[in-house]
């Protein structure tokens, strides 16, 4: 799953594949805003990201269904 960081005064994106489920990850988030500590993910190639809860400006995340790739219906 796609998952967009805003952090809060910088103004590019972070982007990372998460295999994660979506409720996992809202728990993720919530989790870390609601007790104030950074927000740990790690990526489907196990690289780690962390994120100071206070500097979340939003969090979105993308779709479960895989992209599609190629010319198909």
């Amino acid at each position: 799953m796609e998952i967009t960081i805003g952090v809060r005064d910088i103004p590019r994106e972070i982007t990372i594949e998460s295999p994660l489920s979506a409720d996992e990850l809202r728990e993720t988030v919530r989790s870390a805003l609601d007790a104030g500590t950074a927000l740990e993910l790690t990526d489907e190639h196990g690289v780690q990201l962390l994120v100071p809860g206070g500097a979340l400006g939003y969090v979105r995340l993308g779709s479960e269904t895989p992209r599609r790739v190629g010319f198909g219906i």
